[in-house]
């Protein structure tokens, strides 16, 4: 079964607590919290005091994706503020490696994140320390852009290394999901989608919530 974590950075931000209730009564199964810092992507969010304050308000699982320039400074914050998986991209640190080892040691799983010009290959030798792998399939820094079509291989090359090898890894995508192209992603090997604007940006937020679901 295909998992759902809605993204957060297309919700109503004057009413977070709301929002979130809103995707857990439509059956989400994670929350996505997009990190930005302005540096490494062209927007800046939010950060790891306002994800303590949002861990009071669910008990839903917290999937945290770090889109900061050098992310192990700041692990630990978001470890402490609740995080149950922490994603950071391949692109934005030096010592992949080291981040996701910092990741793990304090308790928590590790996803690493490919922006669409990344190549697999650039993981290759991480794929055993890792649970999870996010593809972006738009370029990343805003919500509610288009699905980049020639991701759908890349999402299948992935699934295809994944099974060989016998790892225990979730492929997760983000960007451009909406509910005329979910299905032809999901068949390709996602275990997880992320779907922000389509969610939010919806009149009823749980009934598209249940809809995403009932995919």
């Amino acid at each position: 079964m295909t998992l759902l974590s809605p993204s957060i950075l297309s919700a109503d931000f004057s009413d977070l607590k709301g929002e979130i209730q809103k995707v857990e009564e439509g059956g989400a199964d994670y929350i996505h919290l997009d990190v930005m810092d302005g540096h490494y992507v062209p927007n800046i969010t939010f950060g790891a005091p306002v994800i303590k304050k949002l861990r009071k308000v669910t008990d839903l699982p917290f999937d945290v994706h770090l889109m900061i320039d050098r992310p192990e400074r700041y692990i630990e914050d978001f470890v402490d503020a609740g995080a149950d998986i922490i994603t950071v991209h391949q692109e934005s640190t030096t010592h992949l490696h080291r981040a996701i080892q910092l990741i793990k040691n304090l308790g928590v799983k590790a996803g690493v994140s490919l922006n669409p010009s990344t190549p697999l290959d650039s993981i290759e030798y991480i794929l055993e320390d890792i649970d999870m792998v996010l593809i972006m399939t738009v370029n990343p820094g805003f919500g509610g852009q288009e699905f980049i079509g020639s991701m759908k291989r890349k999402i299948m090359d992935l699934r295809h290394i994944i099974d060989t090898r016998g790892l225990d890894i979730k492929i997760q995508v983000d960007g451009g999901v909406k509910l005329d192209n979910a299905k032809e992603i999901i068949d390709c090997g996602v275990d997880i989608i992320v779907v922000g604007s389509a969610i939010f940006g919806s009149k009823d937020v749980a009934e598209m919530t249940r809809l995403f679901k009932s995919l």
